[in-house]
């Protein structure tokens, strides 16, 4: 992964290297989006303080992490995975199911999406079937390693609720919930009766208080008006995606479906990195017209949906391109892409609100960047920091060969001056 910038100052080579556990922790030099040059100190998994450039750093009584060159943001968060089925689009035969595999997979994907950013994951797990609740207890035993490093929610997502098989499907969505998911999920398409099906997941969540998460392409522009009409009663907890029926109908019938999810209070989470597994109706479709449900008030967010799965073989989990595929063709400037995979992801998930002042939850991600529209450009070298403490860095550089003769300029960043 490569970064053509390199530095001379070696806390800015490898941030975060030897850092102590807890305690206070001060990032230094870091620039912020509205172009300023900061000190943050970090304590207790909050942000303390902001000042300005070397006067955080200079009390001497904390850890300290050199960010000059870095762009520093409120972190990332996924709230569309499907980590137990990540890595399996190139094995040889199916992938395994044991819990151990399970596990390996979820954690490995997990810690993948963390070195991109993000320091919150919501993972969508198929329970039923012959697998019943055995993968959500391996994705629960996994969510419970990674404590610390990153906040893992489960949604537990039924086959089938409605029909002869729909009494099974409920009893395991309660035993799931019970077990520890916090989110009641399903996919409303692949049942006979998708409107059915709807109903039985809404009573549930109001039954055990939960946020709801639908898998829906959406791809009816009326059985779409009636889940949002149906989620109303619980606003604005209901969440639906990847939705990519969205970008198929026509403009008018677009419009019509933004101003109901917009009156209900219904969130979209959309997937522009590609599809997602986990259910037979996870195939991505054309982006989102992530403009319109902007101007009719519906919330937006954006997901990385499957790694390395079937549903996408390339998928890689990164936030950042998914707000790179957004300014790209969905039509948004750099700041409103970057608050999808982050501020209305946060919003979407139930996090609190971060933002680079005091008082706030210390989730950061510092970037190798100038600027957001540099950052999704895309950057490599990044710094994450959950809970005020740096959990993840991944420092690249790139190196050309022979290239000494070609009598370019050294490279600099604006306002810098060579030296030597």
């Amino acid at each position: 992964m490569p970064d053509s910038r390199r530095s001379d100052d070696p806390s800015e080579r490898s941030p975060g290297q030897g850092l102590p556990e807890t305690g206070t922790l001060v990032l230094s030099g870091a620039r912020l989006a509205d172009g300023r040059t900061v000190d943050v100190r970090l304590g207790g998994g909050r942000i303390e303080a902001v000042g300005t450039a070397g006067s955080l750093a200079a009390e001497g009584r904390q850890a300290l992490v050199g960010l000059r060159g870095y762009l520093l943001l409120p972190a990332p968060a996924e709230p569309h995975a499907h980590l137990d089925s990540a890595f399996t689009a190139h094995g040889d035969g199916p992938p395994s199911e044991t819990a151990t595999a399970v596990q390996r997979r979820v954690t490995e994907a997990a810690l993948l999406q963390l070195g991109h950013g993000a320091t919150a994951v919501r993972t969508h797990v198929r329970i039923g079937d012959v697998k019943g609740l055995r993968t959500m207890e391996a994705v629960l035993q996994a969510r419970r390693k990674l404590h610390g490093l990153v906040d893992l929610t489960a949604v537990a997502v039924p086959r089938l609720l409605t029909g002869s098989a729909g009494a099974e499907g409920l009893a395991l969505l309660r035993d799931a919930l019970k077990m520890g998911a916090t989110v009641v999920g399903g996919c409303p398409d692949a049942d006979p009766d998708p409107s059915g099906y709807t109903e039985a997941v809404l009573g549930v969540a109001a039954e055990f208080g939960c946020p709801v998460d639908l898998h829906t392409d959406a791809g009816e522009p009326g059985r779409l008006s009636r889940l949002a009409a149906m989620a109303g009663g619980l606003r604005p907890g209901v969440t639906v995606g990847p939705c990519g029926g969205l970008g198929r109908m026509t403009g008018e019938q677009a419009a019509r479906a933004a101003d109901a999810l917009a009156a209900a209070g219904v969130s979209v989470v959309c997937l522009p990195q590609g599809g997602c597994g986990g259910t037979e109706h996870g195939v991505g479709g054309p982006l989102l017209p992530v403009r319109l449900l902007h101007a009719a008030g519906v919330r937006v967010a954006a997901g990385s949906g499957a790694v390395r799965d079937p549903a996408n073989p390339v998928g890689r989990g990164d936030p950042l391109e998914a707000a790179f595929l957004l300014a790209s063709w969905g039509g948004l400037d750099p700041a409103r892409a970057y608050e999808a995979v982050s501020t209305r992801a946060r919003e979407v998930m139930g996090l609190p609100r971060v933002r680079v002042e005091a008082g706030f939850p210390a989730e950061l991600l510092a970037v190798r960047a100038t600027g957001l529209g540099e950052a999704l450009a895309p950057a490599y070298s990044r710094v994450v920091v959950h809970r005020g403490r740096v959990v993840s860095r991944t420092s690249a550089v790139r190196e050309y060969t022979d290239a000494t003769g070609l009598d370019l300029p050294r490279q600099v960043r604006t306002g810098e001056e060579p030296a030597g």
